[in-house]
């Protein structure tokens, strides 16, 4: 992997590498080298914009115990696409609509599924 792991802050990993308690924590991960990799993002531009997200959440008032490292990840992979114009914010809202329902629609351990995709 051509990402440079240590210039991320804080992120779950054991002695090979990040560390995924679920799915949708490694598709998140995966998408964000892959933006990196294509040359949409740098590597130090994406550790600066999830800094700012869990720096954010903090100044919120939400605690963190490590669980939420990948909702933070989620929450700045989110706006970096929307800022760069790579999504659209209308078809991004759209689309977390359509997953939210297909999630809350699946019974536990099972893949999600879009209809229709």
């Amino acid at each position: 992997m051509s990402a440079d792991l240590d210039a991320l802050p804080a992120i779950p990993r054991d002695a090979e590498g990040p560390v995924f308690r679920a799915p949708w924590e490694a598709q998140a991960f995966g998408m964000a080298v892959m933006l990196h990799e294509r040359g949409h993002v740098t590597w130090k531009e994406w550790a600066q914009r999830l800094a700012d997200e869990i720096a954010a959440a903090k100044a919120r008032g939400e605690s963190d115990d490590g669980t939420r490292y990948y909702y933070f990840w989620l929450a700045a992979l989110e706006k970096l696409v929307a800022d760069k114009r790579l999504v659209l914010a209308d078809e991004l809202a759209t689309r977390k609509g359509e997953w939210d329902r297909a999630a809350r629609a699946t019974p536990h351990g099972q893949p999600i599924e879009l209809p229709g995709r």
